[in-house]
């Protein structure tokens, strides 16, 4: 008797990304306040935070400003 797989197949490899992080940007409290964040959960080693703050950083919405003519 053969003994069954118990896998459905290879293992999958991630990429790794190196990415540095994203700057808040200027004059954003809210940016300032997660880069702040960010910092503080790097002080400790909490690499999933860093990552979870840098998500917010990128996605935070910010007014586009208006060209005047």
């Amino acid at each position: 008797m053969t003994k069954p797989l118990t896998y459905l197949g290879p293992p999958v490899e991630l990429p790794l990304r190196l990415d540095a992080d994203p700057s808040p940007q200027p004059g954003c409290d809210v940016c300032g306040a997660l880069a702040a964040e960010r910092g503080e959960a790097r002080a400790v080693g909490d690499m999933s935070k860093v990552s979870d703050v840098n998500v917010e950083i990128r996605q935070h919405p910010h007014a586009k400003r208006r060209v005047r003519a």
